[in-house]
């Protein structure tokens, strides 16, 4: 599978699941070559995500809402996963 389609299956799973009005994936896979991560050919992914639905979530349920609509991803294609995950509000300037 090539790495723009991971990514594609990686933001179909989420916007389905947690309907995100924004999302941002991003490959950095090519920053950890020679990585043993890498060597397995799962990717490094970077992930900025706002949605409603992390409303009243502490940081660590937000990451396994994540983790729960990737799926098995998770132990096939994803290796390494920077979460960013924000509500609207927490995105508005102060």
């Amino acid at each position: 599978m090539s790495a723009s389609d991971r990514i594609e299956r990686m933001r179909a799973r989420l916007h389905q699941a947690l309907r995100p009005t924004v999302m941002d994936v991003v490959d950095e896979s090519h920053l950890h070559a020679g990585h043993v991560g890498a060597q397995s050919g799962r990717g490094h992914y970077r992930l900025h995500i706002v949605s409603r639905q992390f409303e009243g979530l502490l940081p660590l349920a937000r990451h396994r809402a994540v983790y729960e609509a990737l799926g098995e991803m998770m132990q096939t294609d994803i290796h390494a996963l920077s979460i960013q995950a924000l509500t609207p509000e927490e995105t508005q300037p102060r």
